[in-house]
C-alpha cells in the first residue's frame, strides 16, 4: 500500500522572546481553524503572544502562495498544527538584599505553524463541546441524595437552648467625665 503524503506548508520563528508556556495558551485557539478564522482569533486575542503567532501565521501563508507547484490561495488554507517548543533561557541576575543575587529566567521559544489545503476542521473546539456533557452524566449517576432537612421544631428547640445560655460579662468600660457627656 502506497501512502498519499499531503502537501503541507510550514513557517518557524525561532527564539521567540516569550515563555513557551504562555504562547501554547493561544497557539491552541487556532489549531484546526481556517486562515480567516485564525486571523479574527488572533486579533482580538489580548496576550501579546498573538502579536508572535499572528506573524508566523501570515509568513506560512505568504510560503504557501508563492510556491508555484501548489497554486494555493491564503484564505482556503487550514492550519493543520501549531508546535510551540522551548528555546533557550537566558539567565540573567538582579542585585538583592545583604549582598545577594536572585537569578532571572529570560525564556525564548520557537513557534513553528504548518498549512494544508480543506476544510477548517475545529477539532479543539469540538473536542472540549464533547468533554464537558460526558463528565456531567457520572456525577448525576453517582451523585449522592441530600440529607433531609431539619424539621422546624428542631430548629425552635436549639434557639431556645441558645437563649437559654448565660451571657458572658462584657469587660468593664471607663467612666465618662463630664466634659465627654456634653
Amino acid at each position: 500500500m502506497a501512502t498519499v503524503e499531503i502537501p503541507t506548508v510550514r513557517a518557524q520563528a525561532k527564539w521567540v522572546r516569550t515563555s513557551a508556556r504562555k504562547a501554547r495558551v493561544v497557539a491552541e485557539h487556532i489549531r484546526g481553524r481556517s486562515v480567516p478564522e485564525a486571523r479574527a482569533v488572533l486579533a482580538f486575542t489580548q496576550r501579546a503572544a498573538a502579536r508572535d503567532l499572528e506573524k508566523v501565521l501570515s509568513s506560512a501563508v505568504a510560503n504557501a502562495e508563492s510556491r508555484p507547484d501548489l497554486h494555493w490561495h491564503g484564505d482556503d488554507l487550514v492550519v493543520a498544527t501549531v508546535t510551540v517548543d522551548e528555546g533557550p533561557t537566558l539567565k540573567r541576575w538582579r542585585a538583592r538584599a545583604r549582598g545577594r543575587v536572585a537569578r532571572i529566567k529570560k525564556r525564548t521559544c520557537h513557534i513553528t505553524v504548518t498549512l494544508v489545503q480543506g476544510e477548517a476542521t475545529a477539532a479543539a473546539p469540538a473536542r472540549r463541546a464533547k468533554a464537558a456533557p460526558a463528565a456531567a452524566e457520572p456525577q448525576a449517576e453517582t451523585a449522592k441524595p441530600k440529607p433531609a432537612r431539619k424539621p422546624a421544631a428542631a430548629k425552635a428547640d436549639k434557639a431556645e437552648a441558645k437563649a437559654e445560655k448565660p451571657k458572658k460579662p462584657r469587660r468593664a468600660t471607663r467612666k465618662k467625665t463630664e466634659s465627654e457627656e456634653k
